[in-house]
């Protein structure tokens, strides 16, 4: 039985993911740089895939174009189990595709999303049924920047799962090419207000909130209203808290050579082994683990490692 049809038997997926895919191009070392390796992308794509990779029953919500790369889109959906018959299509758009280069700054995307399909998206396209038998329902800043139909959808289904007593993860994910930060402060932080689970990156909250102390940082997320903070800090391992306890995670040692994703690879494994049943602490450093074996290879997807490998690393 394929992962979708045993979380329809059960009654529900544990995680809905809400937001744009997109094809990946991704330069390698190979050929002077010249050669780009294809791949998959998209934050809350990325965030599926690691969810489901560790055992998580995942359910995608978004559009894509009526083309090859859509196509391409659902056949890794097929393959990695996440459901995505709340994926439309829309034959007027185009699927979202992006380049990745890398320097001495590290890695450098250039984007070509705009009038993707997905951001296309209206609240008429929601699953309500879906994301009320969820456990979790995810999204991030991108989902919100990429037009004001897509905001208008991710508010729509953040009401329709606080409703139905649903959780909601919020990734900050902040691209101040997509919106002005002043329009990105406000929506966010109305967004951590009403979120559970908030995965924030270091660099953005500190756009965000004009704090830069970590600790300052959650406790300004606990303050708005999230009740599980996931601080994303990069070479610095995480901080995670909730209202009565709060852990240093170090980094987990790793050979990286690519970070694209790794963040999102984070948040989906802390939430995959949050609605598995593992402590704060726990997740916490599950996720560290398989944030930094995401940068093992090239790719955002790709390199996301399995439960098994998570695992056995941790016994290392």
């Amino acid at each position: 039985m394929a992962a979708s049809e045993e979380a329809a038997a059960a009654g529900g997926f544990d995680i809905v993911s809400l937001g744009e895919p997109m094809v990946e191009f991704n330069q390698t070392g190979a050929d002077q740089g010249r050669l780009y390796l294809q791949g998959f992308g998209g934050d809350t794509s990325n965030f599926a895939v690691a969810a489901a990779r560790q055992g998580a029953r995942v359910a995608y919500v978004s559009a894509l174009g009526a083309d090859p790369y859509g196509a391409m889109l659902r056949a890794l959906w097929d393959r990695e189990g996440v459901d995505h018959a709340s994926v439309a299509s829309d034959p007027q758009a185009f699927t979202a595709i992006y380049f990745v280069t890398h320097d001495e700054r590290g890695h450098q995307f250039s984007f070509f999303r705009s009038g993707s399909a997905a951001s296309r998206m209206t609240p008429a396209l929601l699953p309500r049924e879906r994301i009320e038998a969820a456990k979790v329902l995810h999204l991030s800043g991108i989902t919100l920047a990429i037009s004001a139909s897509a905001c208008d959808t991710a508010y729509a289904a953040i009401d329709i799962a606080r409703a139905a007593g649903v959780q909601v993860s919020f990734d900050t994910n902040l691209r101040l090419k997509l919106w002005p930060v002043e329009r990105a402060r406000a929506v966010m932080t109305d967004v951590i207000r009403r979120c559970d689970i908030c995965l924030p990156s270091f660099d953005d909250i500190v756009a965000i909130t004009g704090l830069t102390d970590p600790d300052a940082l959650v406790d300004r997320c606990l303050a708005l209203g999230a009740k599980t903070i996931a601080l994303k800090l990069g070479e610095q391992g995480a901080l995670v808290a909730d209202a009565t306890q709060r852990h240093r995670i170090p980094a987990f040692p790793c050979r990286p050579v690519d970070a694209t994703g790794a963040g999102d690879t984070f948040g989906g494994a802390f939430v995959a082994r949050l609605v598995a049943g593992d402590t704060l602490e726990a997740a916490g450093r599950y996720a560290a683990a398989a944030a930094a074996l995401s940068t093992e290879g090239y790719g955002a997807v790709e390199p996301i490692p399995t439960a098994a490998r998570v695992s056995a690393a941790l016994l290392q």
